[in-house]
């Protein structure tokens, strides 16, 4: 079994951003799905890109929604830069901040996880 953190942080701004950011969850649920210990933190953009496909309009919410039981959070100091705290709030996502307000990717490698960047 393989622990895999995988952070998002790809928006939706473009098309290249978008195809990263569900090529990220599309990895997510193959290790999932494989029965591997995964983790999605969604950092810089990826909190808006978590943002934008958690509106169930979007037309790769399923995506999401496949592998939100492996979604750690999301950083708590981009998704305010970034305008996005109130709606990922509302949404139920928790928010992550160990290291100076942001994600403590370092413990993530601590745990033993690999970490993978989209």
């Amino acid at each position: 079994m393989r622990k895999v953190a995988v952070v998002v942080l790809a928006g939706t701004e473009t098309h290249e951003g978008l195809g990263r950011l569900v090529n990220a969850l599309m990895l997510a649920q193959e290790l999932k799905g494989a029965g591997d210990e995964v983790r999605i933190v969604f950092d810089g953009a990826g909190t808006q890109g978590l943002a934008a496909l958690s509106d169930p309009a979007h037309k790769t919410h399923a995506v999401l929604l496949a592998v939100k039981d492996k979604i750690l959070g999301a950083c708590a100091y981009c998704a305010r830069a970034f305008g996005v705290k109130e709606t990922l709030e509302a949404r139920g996502f928790p928010f992550l901040s160990e290291y100076r307000d942001h994600p403590s990717l370092r413990g993530l490698l601590e745990e033993g996880y690999q970490l993978i960047t989209f």
